[in-house]
């Protein structure tokens, strides 16, 4: 079998050492694993894909004699590197928004959209953590009744801040618990205190009173089900829940819809499990999908609000499926269609 040399940028952050526990748990062919981060983490050691690999900065230089790059760094560090990879041959496969709603780049859910990688020219895009679990549930639906539109409200985990929200919460929920005050923090990770609360404010505000994290669902589902027209609506809330974010979805569709044609849809649907027994206390927590693979898909039923409705409940690891694992997916099914090289 071949082996291929890739490259992780952003190799110490939380999503890349999911891109590496995933490369070597999913046996990714992998002849090189090059770790590349900032200047900061340069010279640190770590285990990956069976050896101990050395953190190199990341250059210009980085990219030479590599096959795929998986950027995990932020927007700035891929505005910065993503065209100097692709013009050594790399393949770019970015988590940040930076290529997202470009004409050219494809923003890719193997499992929903992966043809659009044949007509990559060097870079291909993410969607945002929730709009990935989202549309994993969605997307089944939409094949069998047709997608016309639905409002979403996530709950998403503080991980998905980073592991500086991880260590806010955990302070937060000492101090409250042993009535010890914590240091204040100049530059909080949170607005407000997320221990034992909610925050319906992830990203920034626009002006139309939307922030930049709910226009993600919005276009970048458009981008991927290539539905222009569709009509989205979505509030986020981050929560005090350390990891797998959380969407209460209500869909109208352009068929009439019934509850036990939509479990089949979802039954059928490589990536989805269907966790739906209410009266045994079974539906989807983002306990049971912390580190899982597929997404969870529960609390299906009618929607009374609106004709042909569909309302259900989805859980998905934001840092697995919502960016490291679809990473890894899109690198496994660049290889699987031959499509790997430039165009």
């Amino acid at each position: 079998m071949k082996k291929y040399r890739i490259g992780i940028v952003g190799a110490t952050g939380a999503v890349g050492q999911e891109i590496i526990n995933l490369l070597e748990k999913r046996e990714f062919p992998v002849a090189e694993a090059r770790l590349l981060a900032s200047s900061r983490s340069a010279g640190r050691e770590i285990q990956a894909c069976g050896n101990l690999e050395v953190v190199q900065e990341t250059t210009p230089e980085s990219f030479k004699n590599l096959d795929i790059a998986i950027f995990s760094a932020g927007s700035s560090n891929t505005q910065e590197f993503a065209e100097i990879a692709r013009k050594n041959d790399c393949v770019v496969i970015d988590n940040s928004s930076a290529f997202r709603m470009e004409k050219d780049v494809p923003l890719v859910i193997p499992e929903i959209n992966g043809d659009a990688l044949e007509s990559h020219k060097g870079i291909i895009a993410n969607p945002n953590c929730s709009t990935a679990v989202a549309l994993m549930a969605l997307f089944p639906l939409h094949k069998r009744f047709g997608l016309k539109r639905f409002f979403a409200s996530t709950y998403q985990a503080v991980s998905g801040a980073g592991a500086e929200g991880v260590t806010e919460l955990e302070d937060q929920v000492k101090s409250k618990i042993t009535g010890q005050a914590t240091e204040a923090k100049s530059d909080p990770v949170f607005q407000h205190p997320i221990a034992f609360n909610l925050i319906p404010h992830i990203d920034d505000f626009r002006e139309d009173g939307y922030t930049k994290e709910e226009l993600k669902m919005r276009n970048e589902t458009k981008k991927i089900l290539g539905l222009p027209s569709l009509q989205v609506s979505c509030t986020c809330v981050r929560v005090p829940v350390y990891r797998a974010h959380s969407i209460s979805i209500n869909a109208e569709f352009d068929s009439p819809v019934n509850v036990p044609d939509a479990r089949t849809a979802l039954e059928n649907f490589n990536g989805v499990e269907l966790w739906d027994l209410p009266n045994a206390l079974r539906y989807p927590m983002p306990i049971n999908y912390s580190e899982k693979e597929l997404c969870g898909v529960g609390r299906l039923r009618l929607d009374h609000g609106f004709p042909n409705g569909l309302a259900l409940w989805t859980v998905g690891d934001q840092l697995w499926k919502g960016a490291a694992l679809n990473a890894v997916q899109i690198a496994e099914e660049l290889i699987n269609r031959k499509c790997l090289k430039n165009l």
